[in-house]
């Protein structure tokens, strides 16, 4: 099943993010060689594609996995969340209807 992993950023988390990002993708690019990555990508903290200094508000997954349990053990051990880039993630079932 898919899983929206719903991530907010602590204040100022740009150096965290910055720091844990190479850990971070690793973790990503598993999840899209293993066929199971809907998609990934930050809430720019402005409107703008790049934010630049400002930095960025969370972020968004949604990924196949096996159970709520094993979706949540995974955006726990992410490396923004050791690192602390992020103040509070949320897990929840997501069901796909476009596109098809």
């Amino acid at each position: 099943m898919l899983y929206a992993i719903i991530s907010e950023d602590t204040e100022d988390s740009l150096q965290k993010r910055l720091s844990a990002r190479p850990a971070h993708l690793q973790r990503l690019q598993q999840l899209q060689d293993e066929g199971r990555l809907v998609l990934a990508g930050p809430h720019p903290a402005i409107d703008s594609d790049n934010p630049g200094d400002t930095g960025f508000s969370g972020s968004l997954v949604v990924a196949e996995f096996a159970s709520l349990g094993e979706a949540q053990s995974w955006a726990d051990t992410d490396p923004y969340q050791e690192a602390g880039v992020y103040s509070r993630v949320t897990v929840k079932p997501f069901k796909q209807v476009f596109p098809q």
